[in-house]
């Protein structure tokens, strides 16, 4: 019965450790790269698991950036109102592109009607 609870202490602690180097940024580890530490924890699971809570995981600031489990209104998330001001530009846009090839065809229809007599005229 001992034995496989410290299996599982071990499992379990492996598994967190190896979670915590993958969601950790590649910038903020200690000692090694990132792809570095994944390897040592694969090929030395429980030494490797405490190699990195000892000497790569970053001191006093989390580990891997919080997930937001909460909505937002729509005023209050930035990636929200970013789109938003693109979709206006992009509107905007497409409707001086529209206004611009409306007042081009109105020129070149008002061309086309001034030499349309001229060519007539000749005949």
């Amino acid at each position: 019965m001992l034995r496989v609870v410290g299996v599982v202490v071990v499992l379990v602690v492996f598994v967190y450790a190896l979670i915590d180097v993958i969601r950790t940024d590649s910038r903020s580890t200690r000692g090694i790269s990132k792809p570095a530490w994944i390897v040592v924890m694969i090929v030395l699971p429980v030494l490797g698991a405490i190699l990195w809570f000892i000497f790569g995981r970053p001191y006093g600031r989390p580990s891997a950036k919080p997930v937001r489990s909460y909505p937002t209104a729509p005023d209050d998330d930035p990636e929200f109102l970013r789109n938003l001001e693109n979709r206006r530009r992009n509107q905007a846009e497409e409707e001086r592109l529209k206004k611009l090839k409306a007042e081009l065809e109105a020129k070149e229809r008002k061309l086309k009607d001034s030499q349309s007599p001229d060519t007539d005229e000749l005949k």
